[in-house]
């Protein structure tokens, strides 16, 4: 495995509206410059490849087990705790990440204690993946509400496992809110269930580690775990990779095995695969190895350390915003706040007419922003136009034209959400395969 080596810049980016740049684009500079150009030109180089042919295209594959080496080695492999056979796969990006780890664990359970009936347990914070995953494969989903901080309530999550548990979740941090589950407690208590414990580091995976070493307060989340038994991670997020790239982990062979597909009795041949697709694009992986070894630890250093106090002065920023609460405490950089006084999703679709691309949450109703690289300069122009939109809301209540603030605030009074989608009000097209949407 090559070192991380130690290089790379940040950029300001022109692809971003003037005010507000999107918070889901990670990646800073533009696609003739800087990091951008780099992985773009790798991804050109490798567009041809496919890893399913592991005979042909045998720098690919070795790109790929260098990535998750790599990986590994960040989020405990070389740590004793660990056992020493984390393994893994490459995915498309952390849902598949997540499915892989779910349909594995399953599997694993199944063989090992003959589970034939799987439950699993879920935070509310916990991504809809779970979600998606529980209906792919038939697994009975339990979603308990998070505790007074906004973590996974370990409590509530221990009366719900039974002999059909296979597994539960914790997030460091979670989508909503950026706050780190308790994931010793949870491995713990994985452990004297023997059960498995899957940690999505999807958002963390990337940040967590160099936070850490930056000096930042950040409770374990990792193999160190004894009790974790997979984790995701996405490459895509905070490892400055090409879109589609993200990483499943286990704890050994023995629960990976069960990620596997091997057909041997098609008249095509013998066939195997590790993931869910079966062709799958070299090209996105030659971006990722390019991209970790190009930032490599100064690299990765260098922008947490950035986008770590950005996120810092914007919770500040929040804070001194009298009509505004935080929600819990962020513990990287996902900051999300709600209001008491005024409608938060009028204050988010006037944002958004500022070019200010935010989540609008619930439970409570409020909205979050992901600070990424292109943030880090303009954070005091993203606090005066929310301060803005707040006493604009204030003084002139009512959502504005074409906003979406009528959707989410009646959304969050309908008992079943579900009705929302057997409704045709709220079909939703996209227009890129869609030429016409009747409602």
């Amino acid at each position: 495995m090559p070192p991380l080596l130690s290089t790379g810049r940040l950029y300001s980016s022109p692809l971003a509206p003037q005010h507000g740049p999107d918070d889901r684009l990670y990646i800073g500079g533009n696609e003739s410059e800087g990091h951008f150009s780099l992985i773009n030109e790798a991804c050109s180089m490798f567009a041809h490849t496919n890893p399913l042919h592991l005979d042909v295209f045998k720098s690919v594959v070795r790109f790929e087990a260098e990535v998750v080496a790599m990986t590994a080695a960040l989020l405990g492999s070389k740590e004793k705790a660990s056992g020493g056979q984390i393994c893994g796969n490459m995915t498309s990006g952390g849902t598949e990440s997540i499915l892989l780890a779910v349909k594995s664990s399953r599997d694993y359970m199944k063989a090992n204690k003959n589970i034939t009936c799987p439950e699993m347990i879920i935070p509310e914070s916990a991504h809809s993946a779970y979600d998606k995953a529980a209906q792919y494969f038939k697994i009975k989903l339990w979603r308990v509400p998070v505790n007074k901080e906004f973590q996974a309530d370990v409590k509530a999550i221990k009366k719900y496992i039974n002999k059909n548990t296979i597994l539960i979740v914790g997030s460091a941090p979670g989508f909503p809110h950026g706050i780190i589950d308790p994931i010793e407690e949870l491995g713990e208590l994985a452990l004297s269930y023997r059960i498995c414990l899957h940690v999505d580091l999807c958002l963390g995976g990337f940040v967590l580690p160099f936070a850490r070493k930056l000096g930042y307060p950040i409770p374990p989340f990792d193999f160190s775990v004894q009790g974790v038994t997979s984790i995701s991670a996405d490459v895509h997020k905070y490892g400055l990779a090409p879109k589609g790239t993200s990483i499943v982990l286990y704890r050994n062979h023995e629960i990976r095995k069960h990620q596997f597909v091997a057909v041997t009795e098609w008249s095509g041949g013998l066939y195997v695969s590790p993931t869910i697709a079966g062709s799958r694009p070299g090209s996105l992986i030659a971006g990722a190895w390019a991209a970790m070894l190009s930032l490599g630890q100064e690299g990765y250093l260098e922008h947490t350390r950035e986008i770590m106090e950005a996120s810092k002065r914007l919770q500040n920023g929040v804070k001194e915003i009298p009509e505004l609460f935080m929600i819990g405490r962020p513990d990287m950089t996902i900051v999300a706040f709600g209001s008491n006084v005024i409608d938060i999703f009028e204050v988010n679709d006037l944002l958004s007419s500022k070019g200010w691309h935010l989540n609008p949450l619930q439970r409570p109703n409020s909205i979050h922003i992901c600070v990424t690289l292109q943030h880090v300069p303009i954070v005091d122009n993203f606090l005066k136009d929310l301060k803005d939109s707040v006493q604009i809301v204030k003084q002139n209540p009512g959502p504005i034209s074409g906003g979406l603030a009528p959707i989410y605030g009646a959304a969050g009074k309908i008992p079943d959400r579900g009705l929302l989608f057997q409704q045709p009000m709220v079909t939703m097209c996209a227009a890129s395969t869609v030429e016409s949407c009747k409602m």
